[in-house]
């Protein structure tokens, strides 16, 4: 249950309050201002625009002036200022540690962090910047095209976004991701998946709760429900497997799936896969829902069992996205393709013919 000031839950505060209880209602702090196109930090980054912008700042495209050519994303995080002095300086000690941990890290479905550094009371984490389109931006325009996203295509970033979860969690100590979810996974234009927003980065202690300062409670709708209850609640791999299954859900659907809290009050909230989406196979359906289980012991118990569970020992292999063809596009195929689509018909004419005798 979450919990809000002076330890009352939040809502039965909320009543005390509508009840004329609480007096001094909290000072709600305003958006951090974002930066300028033009601005620079350090004397290196260059400020082009925003492109991501949340309660904690805002993720710019900038350039790097010491590497010419080079692009990257600078990640912003302002603390709440309304926070006691004690608390923000912890929370700023825990993202210099955090940052520097992902910095070491190296997998070609990550973003690569190469720098991080403090302005103020803000603090800077510098990543590759990735092109190209995310996939809530895909499944959406295939949803105004009334039409699913092959499953063949999601089945392919699905197994890329295992690799980068299984060496993740790998990590010593293991790193939870704990948001997972379409917009947060590019494809860059030759099919590479990037898993690209860091903000709720977990470290795990060995025998501890887990422990972060990039603070959030993850989107609801691919949330367990374990992580409702922020720092306070157990969260291990098993809470990024729910988000994963929940964020296949939505791409194989168009629809968001119910979220966990509506779930655990109606089990039978949770419209199966293939009611929305037919073409989809019974062992991907299976899977997901697996992954989707409410309780953490009723999910696969790692992301490469899950791995497995989805696609059995299939490799991933990048591919572009997959698009279907109109009859107007297959007449335009280069004349090199379509001689040789002539010449297969041709012999498919002729062997027929010939067994016919």
């Amino acid at each position: 249950m979450t919990t809000g000031v002076g330890g009352l839950p939040a809502a039965i505060r909320r009543n005390h309050c509508n009840a004329g209880g609480c007096r001094k209602p909290r000072k709600v702090e305003p958006m951090p201002v974002p930066l300028k196109s033009g601005d620079v930090l350090r004397g290196r980054y260059r400020i082009r625009r925003v492109i991501g912008q949340g309660g904690m700042g805002c993720i710019y495209l900038a350039d790097d002036q010491r590497l010419e050519g080079r692009q990257c994303a600078l990640k912003e995080v302002e603390h709440d200022r309304t926070l006691p002095a004690e608390m923000v300086r912890e929370a700023r000690e825990q993202f210099l540690r955090e940052a520097t941990v992902l910095a070491r890290l190296d997998h070609p479905n990550l973003p690569k962090v190469s720098d991080f550094f403090s302005i103020a009371a803000r603090d800077y984490l510098v990543m590759d910047y990735v092109p190209g389109k995310d996939l809530r931006t895909l499944m959406l325009e295939a949803k105004q095209e009334g039409r699913f996203l092959f499953e063949v295509d999601v089945l392919n970033w699905a197994g890329q976004l295992a690799n980068a979860l299984i060496y993740l969690h790998s990590q010593d100590p293991p790193i939870l991701h704990r948001d997972i979810k379409p917009s947060n996974l590019k494809v860059t234009p030759t099919g590479l998946l990037k898993l690209v927003d860091f903000g709720l980065v977990k470290l795990l202690a060995p025998g501890e709760v887990t422990i972060t300062v990039l603070q959030g409670q993850g989107t609801a709708l691919y949330t367990p429900l374990e992580q409702y209850g922020g720092d306070s609640g157990h969260t291990d791999a098993r809470s990024d497997l729910y988000a994963f299954g929940a964020t296949l859900y939505h791409l194989l659907t168009n629809q968001a799936p119910a979220d966990a809290r509506e779930r655990f009050l109606n089990p039978q909230c949770l419209t199966p896969i293939r009611q929305i989406n037919p073409d989809v196979s019974m062992r991907s359906e299976r899977a997901i829902l697996w992954a989707m289980g409410i309780h953490p012991d009723d999910r696969p118990e790692s992301v490469e069992r899950f791995r497995q569970s989805l696609l059995g020992d299939t490799p991933t292999i990048p591919r572009p996205v997959s698009k279907a063809l109109t009859v107007g596009e297959l007449l335009r195929l280069e004349p090199e393709r379509a001689l040789l689509w002539s010449a297969v018909g041709v012999s498919l004419v002729t062997l027929i013919i010939t067994l016919a005798r």
